[in-house]
């Protein structure tokens, strides 16, 4: 495949990925911290507060399953390549 090619649609699939990371996230937080009969047009404090401990939440466990499945991702690389070296 051409590496121009192979470029953009990692970055397509990168932008389609937080899309649905995004869509998840808002989902999941308005679900647990607005009820779903408002009240008023405008947040509550405590419904402000909840989105926004929510919305941290989601993304450190976002970043932390990114950092272990690239770390498992490496350490399968290298058991792949010790394989192939030991049989070749």
């Amino acid at each position: 495949m051409d590496p121009m090619k192979a470029q953009q649609l990692a970055a397509e699939l990168e932008v389609e990925m937080m899309a649905d990371m995004y869509n998840r996230m808002t989902n999941a937080c308005h679900r647990k911290c607005v009820p779903p009969h408002y009240k008023e047009a405008e947040l509550s404090k405590g419904e402000a507060v909840c989105l926004d401990r929510c919305v941290a939440k989601y993304l450190d466990l976002h970043e932390r399953l990114g950092r272990k499945l690239t770390e498992l991702s490496v350490q399968d690389e290298e058991a792949m390549r010790k394989a192939a070296a030991g049989t070749g």
